[in-house]
């Protein structure tokens, strides 16, 4: 199974190292990784999927609390969360087919960022369904060149994750205005 694991980390030199490094040595494979400064900017957070069974990601989650830099660990998997990837997809265009990748573009609410005499580059947004349906829709077209950011995730509505005033990663169930 897939698990979403959020990661609260110091933002310092290194970290993410240390964190890559404890996966490898455990023979453990990252699906994505996705790193960031949150709303305080000494604190990171890493949005890592891995696949493994419970037992395997609460031994992760257990080693992860370990390093000097870790904050807090939350495997949000099961919990309510939105998440969002971000794609980059270069494709052929000639002018005969600009019209059709543009419905495509529009169906999926995607953006085309660059325009070249032979190519399009469009960026979209979404889970990880509707990137794969959008680069699904494009191979059609050959694509040339594409990058993905991973997912990034967050709990929904008003329950949140943070490290706040000494109450360091306890989970806080308020709203925030």
């Amino acid at each position: 199974m897939r698990h979403t694991l959020t990661v609260l980390v110091e933002n310092n030199p290194g970290v993410l190292a240390r964190v890559a490094g404890l996966f490898s040595r455990r023979g453990y494979n990252i699906d994505s990784l996705a790193v960031g400064r949150t709303e305080n900017p000494t604190i990171s957070r890493m949005t890592i999927v891995v696949e493994g069974d419970d037992k395997v990601i609460e031994q992760v989650s257990k080693q992860l609390n370990k390093l000097i830099d870790v904050i807090k660990v939350s495997d949000i998997t099961a919990e309510e969360h939105v998440d969002r990837e971000l794609v980059l997809i270069k494709v052929n265009a000639d002018p005969s087919v600009r019209g059709e990748i543009m419905q495509i573009v529009e169906i999926f609410r995607a953006r085309i960022v660059d325009i070249g005499r032979k190519t399009l580059t469009i960026e979209a947004t979404g889970d990880e369904g509707k990137i794969n349906a959008i680069i699904e829709s494009l191979k059609p077209f050959r694509i040339r060149e594409l990058v993905r950011t991973g997912k990034i995730a967050m709990l929904r509505g008003s329950r949140f994750t943070t490290v706040e005033n000494g109450d360091e990663g306890k989970e806080n169930n308020k709203d925030e205005y």
